[in-house]
């Protein structure tokens, strides 16, 4: 486990303690890894961030904070429902230095509950990015999405990916996506998600969801279309990274679904080390 693995995180304020728990996950749950947290950000103050430092400082992470440079998107367009940072992620390109070839992007709103290194080593056979889609029970979800956005492939959640950073800088171009919002805005229904589809769903490799994206709200999908084999122990043995999907988020007070537990267990790990 000598080489770095780079992380890609994209949050503001509100989402700083969320994240916290997640690289704490991270860090109990890859023992001996070494990461690189990007934190690409538009105005996160400093003394948040240095606080920030500090905690990833003693989990043997590196903070490495990105401000992005506003005049990049000024000609993005943006209503409520598209904020500017709904691009970060695709145009992290354009926006990490010319040193970072590869990272694992992942959404404040996970556990990581067994190693990464699996992913990180993936072979992506030329493909740009690595990421599961949440394909249910009967996948008619796939059927409608493809008829939405007039694609003929999985329908990739954009939460959980391994992404060929040096082959984004070269593929992917803010002038296209926001070609596509300016013509598709009003149908878009997960913005950065829809445009990571139907622009470059082709240039996708597909992961298993169960593993590396595993919805949390779909436990009896899972076990289903397993045939009873997926069930908790088998998830906690091969799972690596829960998601939870949707609302409510797993640190309000109205989540209550079966992994909630396991969410509040590594809350209490965090305010453990934070007291010491």
């Amino acid at each position: 486990m000598t080489e770095v693995i780079n992380i890609l995180i994209t949050v503001d304020e509100n989402y700083l303690e969320p994240a916290k728990v997640m690289l704490t996950s991270l860090h109990v749950n890859n023992p001996g890894q070494k990461f690189d947290v990007w934190l690409v950000h538009e105005k996160i103050a400093d003394d948040k961030l240095q606080e920030f430092a500090e905690l990833l400082a003693e989990f043997k992470m590196i903070l490495k904070p990105v401000k992005v440079p506003m005049e990049l998107f000024d000609n993005a367009p943006t209503v409520e429902r598209y904020p500017k940072e709904m691009y970060f992620r695709l145009a992290s390109g354009e926006i990490l230095p010319e040193s970072v070839k590869k990272v694992i992007y992942l959404d404040p709103d996970t556990l990581i509950i067994n190693p990464l290194n699996s992913l990180w080593e993936l072979d992506l056979e030329g493909k740009m990015i690595a990421a599961a889609t949440h394909s249910g029970l009967t996948n008619i979800a796939e059927g409608i999405n493809n008829i939405r956005l007039g694609t003929d492939h999985g329908y990739y959640n954009s939460g959980i990916m391994l992404m060929d950073v040096d082959q984004m800088r070269s593929v992917v171009k803010l002038t296209d996506i926001m070609a596509a919002v300016e013509e598709f805005g009003e149908t878009l229904l997960l913005p950065d998600q829809d445009i990571l589809n139907f622009i470059y769903g082709k240039n996708i490799k597909e992961i298993p969801e169960e593993i590396w994206n595993y919805d949390t709200r779909q436990y009896n999908t899972y076990f289903a279309r397993s045939l009873g084999e997926q069930d908790t122990h088998w998830t906690a043995k091969n799972t690596a990274i829960l998601h939870f999907c949707g609302k409510p988020k797993p640190w309000s007070e109205k989540s209550n679904n079966r992994f909630t537990f396991i969410y509040a267990n590594y809350q209490q790990i965090l305010a453990r080390h934070l007291e010491k």
